[in-house]
């Protein structure tokens, strides 16, 4: 066993016995059915998605040499006859791109040709009849497939590495993209690939004939079409683990949760696993990683990008075209394409089917909190601070100040949002309040409670029992006033008592003549 050829099970042998480990195996079923037109897959996923354990998965399942009956014994995957037919039945190729650019970093080489080197030595080593050193990498696999009729199985991680990274018109970039072309576009590949796997975080990318892989089947973060729950943890499987660890699994749900694939709520399998390990809720995603995506993209504020922002942290969802999507990370010109890459990228996601893009959970909340914190120059962070302000003078009970900062709130940040009923003014008041989530759960509109509706209810985090809760009740056009009395006529209060000691009646009326903004302030304290 190589490098490169046929690396064995002993990675995925090793994973499947850990702790935390989540059966992923029926994708494999999935994968060996896929006809001549369907054998080339790339899919991609965000960060820490559990992308390269499943990589680490099919290699043990495809490589030949490798005896692994045994570890996919008690996995879910199907053992029919087409399963085992291919188990370890295949020259299997496994190459972590971003591994292999980095260590040819480090000895100056030139990633592609240290790649192909591995590659066709270890190639020939197997097959010293059918290659010589010289060969193309191409070249050596169809003289193989020529000569013995074996097929190869090609997983390459991290594929995408090179396109994100480098600059379009970078030489290893360009010599990588040749490679790929070379590798998988020629007529020979149809009949020597047996699969071919790509994994990545950005979906192919087609530009003036740049896409090398344009004959792959797209599986992404906005259409992972069949592939939708085998790269991620479902909610079933989260239930599951927190149940065996005894995790609160609504805490859980609410830090996790989000990401809808093709109709399947999924979680990122880091994040979770470090909530359970710790047994604490945090933010764990990008604490691996830098803020220099969200740093990058945001900065470009292409058509009022970061308004757009401000409506997601607060609840809101926006409308994207996810159609023309980048992976270069470099060149965008629309605000629709830096909003599609934060999708890819797990900052965001998307609902197909509405086509709004939206901020999935909590823990994508403190990520743009923190960012927010370390860039104190950037109109994001001056937003949450007036934010702050507006939520500490709600706890003040200081009902001119809260009225006055919502007033500069829709005048400077959301001038764009039209009053024309009292559902644009929660849309305000939800942005106004975007502070509120580091002690407040999500905020809930028309939750039940009483004999009727509450406009807004803000319940504090199990972490913040002694914050109050937040009712807020609009009107448009009438007073503060009759807002506050209609919670009191509806008996809200007495339904909310469980969730804290005091509770805050926020009464706002908008005045759509003098365009202004009202508010009354009253405590319901034991």
């Amino acid at each position: 066993m190589g490098r490169f050829l046929n690396i064995g099970n002993k990675n995925f042998a090793e994973f499947s016995k850990t702790q935390y480990f989540v059966d992923k195996s029926r994708l494999i079923n999935k994968l060996i059915k896929k006809d001549i037109t369907e054998k080339f897959v790339c899919n991609s996923r965000a960060r820490r998605f559990g992308k390269s354990v499943t990589a680490d998965m099919l290699v043990a399942y495809f490589s030949k040499g490798a005896d692994s009956k045994s570890l996919f014994e008690p996995l879910k995957c199907v053992k029919d006859t087409l399963f085992l037919e291919n188990m370890n039945a295949y020259d299997t190729i496994f190459v972590d791109i971003q591994a292999c650019f980095k260590e040819a970093e480090e000895i100056m080489a030139a990633p592609n040709q240290y790649i192909r080197s591995g590659l066709i030595n270890e190639l020939k080593a197997a097959y010293p009849k059918f290659v010589s050193k010289k060969m193309a990498l191409a070249a050596a696999l169809e003289s193989i497939y020529n000569q013995t009729g074996e097929r190869f199985v090609i997983i390459f991680d991290e594929w995408d590495y090179p396109i994100r990274e480098l600059d379009e018109s970078s030489p290893d970039r360009l010599a990588y993209t040749e490679m790929l072309r070379g590798l998988f576009k020629n007529n020979a590949a149809k009949s020597y690939v047996r699969l071919a796997y790509l994994t990545g975080i950005m979906p192919i990318v087609r530009i003036k004939g740049q896409s090398a892989v344009n004959n792959f089947m797209e599986y992404t973060m906005t259409n992972p079409m069949d592939l939708a729950q085998d790269i991620g943890f479902t909610e079933e499987e989260v239930f599951s683990l927190c149940k065996r660890f005894n995790v609160d699994f609504e805490q859980m749900k609410e830090w996790y949760n989000g990401y809808d694939l093709n109709g399947t709520a999924m979680y990122n399998p880091l994040s979770v696993v470090r909530a359970i390990s710790a047994k604490r809720f945090g933010q764990y995603w990008t604490v691996t990683g830098t803020y220099g995506d969200i740093d990058d993209l945001i900065n470009k504020n292409f058509d009022g990008l970061r308004t757009d922002i401000i409506r997601m942290l607060s609840g809101n969802r926006i409308p994207v075209n996810v159609s023309n999507g980048k992976n270069d990370l470099q060149f965008f010109k629309s605000k629709s394409e830096v909003i599609t890459a934060l999708i890819h990228l797990g900052y965001f996601a998307y609902d197909a089917d509405a086509r709004e893009a939206y901020v999935p959970n909590k823990e994508i909340q403190e990520v743009f909190y923190q960012y927010m914190e370390n860039n104190e120059s950037d109109n994001l962070s001056r937003f949450i601070r007036v934010s702050e302000k507006i939520l500490n003078a709600v706890m003040e009970r200081d009902a001119e100040e809260t009225a006055r900062q919502i007033q500069n709130v829709h005048n400077d940040f959301i001038s764009g949002i039209e009053y024309n009923d009292e559902n644009s003014l929660v849309c305000t008041i939800t942005i106004a309040l975007i502070s509120a989530f580091r002690y407040y759960h999500k905020p809930i509109r028309e939750f039940p409670c009483g004999r009727g509706f509450a406009d807004i209810v803000y319940l504090p985090l199990q972490t913040q029992p002694n914050r109050p809760v937040l009712v807020v009740e609009l009107k448009w056009n009438k007073s503060a006033q009759t807002a506050i009395a209609q919670i009191k006529k509806k008996q809200y209060p007495e339904s909310l008592r469980e969730y804290s000691g005091d509770i805050l009646l926020v009464g706002i009326d908008y005045d759509k003549k003098t365009k202004e903004h009202y508010c009354v302030i009253e405590s319901l304290g034991l």
